[in-house]
């Protein structure tokens, strides 16, 4: 018996999801739903039981054992190089194996009641379980090589549940668009990994991690750059595409198209967090390049702000949710860019909790309306789905940043990080603050905008033909579930504001030391930070006053203000037309080039034109000879003497074919 079970084969975590995908994607067309149900949570839910004993088993390591890794096989072997499936477990893998393992098993028994009803179920589950198990390999994996498996998995799971509807085009082609965009952020990271693979001849992260090479590698500061420098902005621009953020983040909105428990898991919880995870898990190499961090907290910034402005106007409640969790992502990239890794981390998780929810309790919305998404359609639902709008409102005072919810600590660590950021100089720290901050008012603003034309008011649709009803226990667990978690999930970094510890930045200070928030803290800067949560929430609480000013109070006012602000407003409404921008200067011009120059010239009249005239010529050739065969003696006579006059003419006068002909005649 080992003395770490799980840990010393930490595979079976994986495992257990792509024995549920195979065994339902088998055999689950002809088993009823109840064997499909029983075979996808119980992998996902004996995944998150050895996740759970792995976490206990690292608490029993010693500091010199972390991180744990363990190499199984060799996968890749060429000259010097090896790529092993080598897994590993650290502190933030321990936060990242929770997040994937129990928000994933939560939303699998959730999607039993939200899908119930749906075609190709056992298919779904399939393609559900079969991302678990490429998103657990992500997080596990030892090096960029089996990481990039991960990822590359993660977006094919995504783009099969996008496209799960594929009968209906708009599915279908939010499907396309999101494998598209991301292959081009792939493209950077693979270039990435060949610079990394190029200066350390390894893409193991241990051994590039803590390698004498990187060690006395020089800081690459602005007009010094260098190979890290490219290859943090590489992998970065992977994680561009992954996690939604500026210029690639347009995938996203339109992955609303897939069921609604994949936007809650894939598209809120997991999937799209995996790029701000590749930038923690790369935070060695960032920390060299200070330039990178700057460009990826600037984009994060910009991101989280650009973002919100269109989330102000969406009707679709799911769009209103898309563009927040790319606003919220961009926080994280935010956080990471300033070096305060463990805060976009506290993030990572507390954004799981209240997205995850809050995306599960729009599906319970959208199923109590029979498949209605539009907001100006609803209203008045606050009594009639009780607690679908109790959880839904305590994500909203969440992700809004009312303490004690969980969103409160980890948005103001983060808010507090980019105060006190030094990196582009102090100026650069206070601009980041100070769209941070303007990003958060436009958070509470949008989201309790949705809480008061979903839930209150009178009811904006017929309620003869809409039979409003609270959603199954299935769905309304894992709902209360995540609405506990959304409460006290951040309350670990409670202690913090009256001078103790922070227990969550504590377990990470290991892997990414303590940031500089803390150090300025610990140099006396409390009474600032106390002062930035005065100034946080007291901005939060103007959003949810001019919501309720312009939503309850004033509901024309909306509509008056659209009309008065048009431009602005369609603007918005048509999310700045980027999606027009990227098809008139990217779409449109390939399409043209594809179809006139790759397929008309090059296909059609160079290769088809070359092999079908080659087959022309020879069918005009035979279509000519075959005319000598006519079945006339005569004609049979006059052909045998135009050939003995055209052998004598050779021999006879063609130099150097005759001669020993004649030769032998003579």
């Amino acid at each position: 018996m080992t003395a770490h079970p799980i840990l010393d084969f930490l595979w079976i975590i994986p495992l257990l999801p792509l024995l549920g995908s195979a065994m339902n994607g088998l055999f689950g067309a002809k088993w009823p739903n109840k064997i499909v149900n029983t075979v996808a949570i119980s992998s996902t839910g004996l995944s998150f039981l050895c996740a759970l004993e792995a976490v206990r088993e690292f608490f029993q390591l010693s500091p010199e054992q972390i991180p744990w890794v363990r190499q199984y096989f060799t996968w890749i072997a060429a000259g010097n190089f090896r790529a092993g499936f080598d897994l590993q477990v650290d502190q933030l893998t321990v936060v990242m194996l929770l997040v994937v393992t129990g928000v994933g098993w939560l939303i699998h028994i959730y999607s039993t009641g939200y899908m119930a009803h749906e075609g190709g179920y056992y298919r779904f589950f399939s393609y559900l379980n079969l991302f678990m198990f490429f998103m657990l390999i992500l997080v596990l994996a030892a090096n960029y090589v089996l990481l990039f498996v991960g990822w590359e998995g993660v977006g094919l799971a995504s783009y099969l549940l996008i496209g799960f509807y594929f009968l209906k085009k708009s599915a279908s082609d939010a499907g396309k668009k999101a494998f598209i965009v991301n292959r081009i952020g792939d493209f950077g990271f693979m270039l990435g990994m060949f610079l990394l693979f190029r200066a350390f001849h390894t893409l193991d992260f241990q051994a590039i991690f803590t390698s004498s090479t990187l060690q006395g590698w020089p800081v690459e500061l602005s007009g010094h750059l260098g190979t890290l420098t490219f290859a943090s902005l590489l992998i970065f621009m992977g994680a561009c595409g992954k996690s939604a953020q500026l210029p690639l983040y347009v995938w996203l909105p339109d992955a609303m198209e897939g069921p609604t428990p994949v936007s809650a898991l894939i598209h809120a919880a997991t999937m799209v967090t995996a790029g701000v995870y590749v930038v923690a898990r790369s935070h060695v190499l960032f920390t060299h390049a200070p330039t990178a961090m700057l460009v990826v907290a600037t984009v994060g910034c910009a991101t989280a702000f650009f973002a919100a402005t269109i989330g102000l106007v969406q009707t679709d409640i799911k769009k209103v949710l898309a563009y927040s969790t790319v606003s919220q992502l961009g926080y994280m990239f935010l956080a990471c860019g300033v070096g305060a890794f463990s805060a976009g981390i506290f993030h990572l998780m507390t954004h799981a909790f209240f997205k995850a929810l809050l995306f599960l309790a729009a599906g319970s919305v959208i199923h109590a309306m029979g498949g209605e998404q539009d907001m100006t359609k609803m209203g008045g639902l606050s009594k009639k789905i009780r607690w679908t709008y109790l959880t839904m409102l305590t994500a909203t005072l969440a992700i809004a940043g009312f303490p004690p919810f969980a969103g409160f600590f980890s948005k103001d660590a983060i808010l507090l990080n980019a105060f006190v950021s030094e990196n582009g100089g102090r100026g650069a720290g206070y601009a980041l603050y100070g769209v941070g901050l303007l990003t958060a008012l436009l958070t509470s603003f949008y989201m309790f905008r949705l809480i008061f034309l979903t839930f209150h008011g009178e009811p904006r649709y017929d309620e003869h033909k809409v039979h409003v009803h609270e959603s199954p226990n299935s769905m309304l667990v894992p709902l209360m579930i995540l609405a506990v978690l959304s409460i006290v999930g951040g309350w670990v970094a409670a202690p913090a504001l009256w001078h103790g510890p922070d227990y969550f930045t504590n377990f990470l200070s290991p892997l990414f030391g303590q940031g500089a928030a803390l150090a300025a803290e610990e140099a006396g800067a409390y009474n600032l930070e106390l002062w930035l949560v005065v100034v946080a929430v007291t901005t939060s609480l103007i959003g949810l006053a001019i919501a309720f000013w312009m939503y309850l109070k004033r509901p024309t006012k909306p509509a008056e203000l659209a009309q008065s602000l048009k431009g602005v407003y369609t603007t918005l409404f048509n999310k700045y037309y980027v999606d027009e921008l990227y098809a008139a200067a990217v779409v449109k011009p390939l399409l043209w080039i594809s179809t006139n120059v790759f397929w008309k010239a090059a296909d059609v009249a160079g290769i088809d034109g070359a092999v079908n005239g080659i087959a022309e010529g020879i069918t005009a050739v035979g279509d000519g000879t075959r005319h000598t065969q006519s079945g006339n003696t005569r004609s049979y006579a006059m052909w045998m003497v135009i050939g003995a006059i055209v052998v004598i003419a050779i021999i006879f006068f063609w130099p150097g074919v005759g001669k020993p002909i004649v030769g032998m005649v003579r």
